[in-house]
């Protein structure tokens, strides 16, 4: 479980591609922190260490959340959102994040707002997910809150911080991401097919 709330950015260093799996080699400042068999978020996917050789660290991704997820598109040198587990008792300055991406969006638009940015992302209505306005939603692993919200697209606020802090600052209009819709509008959206 995560809360959305993005510790450190780590760096592609090595694929590889084993079968239908890939290994992920990440450089990150917490990778000393880390133990084998934990949970990191990377950009919002949930993985799970299987190696550590210094500042290294590698996860290995097998081909369902390849599917789902932008994982096959990673390239060598890519900024990579990071977030361990929270732990039981820890404020949830986020929301509930499960790491499990619900499917990819691509992003639309980027505009800057005196100091802030609006990016809008579009992703396929056709899964069932919906987004809520004024609800969460994960995008890349970073807890938004949702605005404009439309039946297949919606918009975030990116303060500074954010923008600095996450690889936010390398989206283009094109930039395809991971989406994690919040638990509530995935329930919402399920009671409204089982009523179709």
């Amino acid at each position: 479980m995560f809360t959305g709330i993005i510790e450190t950015l780590g760096i592609v260093k090595e694929i590889q591609k084993d079968g239908d799996n890939l290994h992920l080699t990440i450089t990150s400042d917490i990778t000393k922190e880390l133990k084998i068999d934990q949970s990191v978020a990377h950009n919002g996917v949930c993985l799970t260490v299987v190696g550590i050789d210094n500042n290294d660290y590698t996860v290995t991704a097998i081909k369902e959340t390849i599917d789902k997820t932008t994982l096959g598109e990673w390239q060598v040198g890519d900024l990579v959102n990071l977030e361990r587990a929270m732990k039981l008792g820890d404020r949830l300055d986020g929301h509930i994040v499960q790491g499990h991406v619900d499917q990819t969006g691509v992003c639309k638009s980027i505009t800057e707002a005196n100091g802030s940015w609006y990016f809008s992302f579009e992703y396929d209505s056709q899964l069932n997910n919906i987004t809520i306005e004024k609800g969460s939603i994960t995008v890349n692993g970073v807890s938004l809150t949702v605005v404009n919200s439309q039946a297949n697209g919606f918009s975030v606020a990116i303060i500074p911080y954010t923008f600095e802090h996450t690889n936010f600052k390398t989206f283009k209009v094109g930039s395809k991401i991971n989406l994690e819709f919040d638990v509530v509008g995935k329930y919402v959206a399920r009671l409204h097919a089982l009523r179709q």
